[in-house]
């Protein structure tokens, strides 16, 4: 009986996440069918409870007499309290966590947040901010602990061994089944992709999973897994290769200034949305009216260690973030490295402490010679140090890019740089003096963003008086999107949308928007391009100024289904079948077109070569030209 009423405990806990889990994120998860989220997230929930009341499931039912005290029944009521609560704790963070990542949180967290000092001043602003959350938490720990039934001692010992054993040799079995997901032998452990059948959305899946359960089946896991959509090599190079040839006979020269924008989403520029409507970024909005711009341009990646290979690598993310799998030991070149070889200097800047998010670690490994951090701009002398450090992640953005700009005076040309801005970031502050100046509006983030919209500006005022400006390409992109306001934003697809914008002060001409697709994977093979490289290199995406619009796509991962966006359609095929097929004039994904249309079958055919191509590489270590 007390194993009976502990489960039902654990099911109404699990129960109680999953409502807060939906309230807390209610715009993105309020069109979906939740009596099919919820009936599947059942499935789930038994899992993760199985796998982590397995200790106190097993003490219940040991049959051994000389437990059956008061005292050991205690510890094992503070055992089932500690534990469920702490899984309780682990989705209601999760639940805030959401909105950042569209997907539950993995066994990855570990490692991606593992050289961060910073997170217990983090974790100490959500708490205040979801005070509701604490609270609900202490509620339910004192239910669980009050409800909880307490064994009676027993009275024969033959019928307390026989109803023990008897216990046993039925619970185990049916515990196995739970953690495996069915009772069948055909039924395989079920896995975070198993949610997807019980969501219409790729986004609801993180609603029909719970944090336990995700964390859970992804320790240790293989990432990646190399299907065989295509059985030949020449077949699948015929339907896609990463491989580029070279794309110029002679060198320019031409310096190359990435700025990767922390959370700067397209939703939040103005002229990069219909007229009319409000944006927050005046000063990159004149810089994107002498610039060339995209129709639809997309991130690959909804994290920070997501844009890092997809923008200087042409690395998009599948399934995990790249840098934290085994692939990232593989050979691996970028921007930097392959520029380097024509003698370009190299540098690479970001407001963080050295070590920051594996930052340092990653341009390091795809050639940039050199990298400049807090540390750096604290020890230069002609700026104001340790006081413009915000106080949770790095240097003020508006100090950092005028200090980018300094160091950048001090290359030898050509260079190539990318610098990682840090402002727009939770917890969503400003600098004193601009506190005023930015008042609270609409979305906690859009203070930021126009703060960092301002330092940009700045930065361009400054950079255009310095001589190597003229002879710059510029690219300004987002690592991520972040808070939204609008339902096409909060969208599958709509979450994904980052800036691409290529500005170059050399040309006279005026701004061009180019009708095609555009991805963070493209900018590598852009710019490339544009300054005339003359070797073969990878890269996942196109170079936009001499690839035909109806040729460019784009392409992200979901929640186990990926995406791809092409001809003015998106594709959602969870790796076996299609599950949907949208117009990107369905702007709210309302009209499923899957099986209707022709087109689906060459996008299908496109996608599956792509991910083959991208799986077979990574675990053969094939990421270079040379290694084929």
């Amino acid at each position: 009986m007390t194993l009976a009423v502990g489960l039902l405990l654990a099911y109404a806990t699990y129960f109680v996440a999953r409502c807060a889990y939906l309230l807390e994120n209610w715009e993105t998860f309020a069109g979906g069918n939740l009596a099919e989220i919820f009936r599947g997230g059942l499935l789930f929930d038994t899992s993760a409870i199985i796998y982590t009341n397995a200790l106190w499931i097993v003490l219940l039912l040991l049959p051994l007499h000389l437990k059956e005290r008061r005292g050991f029944h205690q510890f094992l009521r503070a055992l089932f309290v500690v534990v469920n609560t702490l899984m309780l704790a682990a989705n209601l963070a999760d639940s805030v966590y959401f909105r950042f990542t569209m997907r539950r949180t993995t066994a990855t967290v570990f490692s991606e947040f593992a050289s961060e000092d910073n997170l217990a001043s983090i974790f100490g602003v959500e708490i205040l901010r979801h005070w509701y959350f604490v609270l609900l938490a202490l509620v339910v720990a004192f239910l669980l602990w009050k409800l909880y039934l307490m064994p009676r001692s027993p009275k024969r010992l033959s019928r307390y061994y026989a109803s023990q054993v008897v216990g046993l040799l039925v619970v185990v079995p049916l515990c196995i089944a739970g953690m495996r997901g069915g009772f069948t032998t055909a039924v395989r452990p079920i896995t975070v992709s198993n949610a997807l059948q019980y969501a219409a959305r790729p986004t609801d899946a993180a609603l029909v999973l719970n944090t336990p359960f995700s964390v859970i089946r992804t320790i240790g896991k293989t990432v990646f897994e190399v299907p065989a959509y295509f059985a030949s090599d020449d077949e699948l190079e015929k339907a896609y290769s990463p491989i580029h040839s070279a794309s110029g006979d002679s060198l320019s020269r031409r310096n190359i200034v990435i700025l990767i924008v922390e959370s700067f989403g397209r939703e939040y520029i103005g002229a990069l949305n219909p007229t009319g409507y409000k944006g927050y970024t005046p000063c990159v909005d004149s810089i994107i009216g002498h610039s060339i711009t995209f129709r639809r341009s997309f991130c690959n990646g909804r994290k920070s260690i997501d844009a890092m290979p997809s923008i200087l690598s042409g690395i998009p993310m599948f399934v995990e973030p790249f840098v934290l799998t085994p692939a990232s030991m593989n050979k691996v070149e970028g921007i930097a490295s392959l520029l380097g070889r024509k003698g370009y200097s190299s540098a690479f800047f970001h407001g963080a402490q050295r070590g920051s998010m594996g930052f340092q670690a990653f341009a390091r490994s795809i050639g940039f010679q050199a990298y400049y951090g807090r540390e750096d701009y604290s020890a230069d002398k002609r700026f104001g140090g340790e006081s413009d450090f915000d106080g949770t992640w790095a240097i003020w953005d508006e100090p950092f890019l005028q200090y980018y700009c300094a160091k950048m005076g001090e290359m030898k040309e050509p260079f190539v740089t990318a610098v990682f801005t840090a402002s727009s970031h939770h917890p969503f502050v400003v600098p004193r003096e601009y506190q005023s100046v930015y008042p609270d509006e609409g979305l906690p983030i859009h203070k930021c963003i126009r703060y960092t919209d301002h330092a940009i500006g700045r930065f361009f005022e400054t950079a255009s008086k310095q001589p190597w400006f003229k002879n710059t390409i510029f690219v300004i992109t987002s690592d991520h999107t972040n808070l939204s306001d609008h339902e096409y934003y909060q969208t599958d697809i709509g979450g994904f949308c980052a800036p691409v914008i290529i500005y170059d002060p050399s040309s006279t001409n005026a701004p061009i928007v180019i009708d095609a697709i555009a991805q963070q994977t493209d900018i590598l093979p852009t710019l490339l391009g544009m300054v005339g490289y003359d070797e073969p290199f990878l890269a996942f995406g196109c170079d936009l100024l001499n690839t035909p619009p109806e040729q460019t796509y784009a392409v992200n991962y979901l929640n186990g289904t990926y995406q791809y966006v092409k001809n003015g359609y998106l594709l959602q095929f969870d790796g076996k079948q299609a599950r949907a097929l949208y117009s990107l004039d369905d702007s709210l994904m309302q009209n499923n077109l899957v099986g209707q249309l022709p087109l689906q079958h060459d996008m299908e055919q496109e996608l599956k070569a792509i991910i083959q191509q991208y799986m077979e590489r990574m675990t053969e270590d094939r990421l270079t030209p040379n290694e084929d």
